[in-house]
């Protein structure tokens, strides 16, 4: 996750007053993404799930990274 502008290659989602781009190329593999803010005792972050699991993902879990 980074912040950034949108790019004509980038499908862009409001959602609850946040604006979430994800690439075009990667959301057809992915399908529907979805984000969460977890605090776990090792520590907090962001965890991005996808509805299709994408090898070569780091984190905690099948078909899941944590930032």
């Amino acid at each position: 996750m980074v912040l950034d502008e949108p790019k004509d290659t980038d499908d862009v989602f409001k959602v609850n007053g946040f604006t979430m781009m994800v690439d075009k190329d990667l959301h057809v593999q992915t399908k529907d993404l979805t984000v969460d803010y977890v605090d776990y005792a090792m520590g907090a972050g962001f965890k991005v799930s996808s509805e299709v699991p994408v090898a070569g993902g780091g984190g905690c879990g099948s078909g899941s990274c944590s930032c």
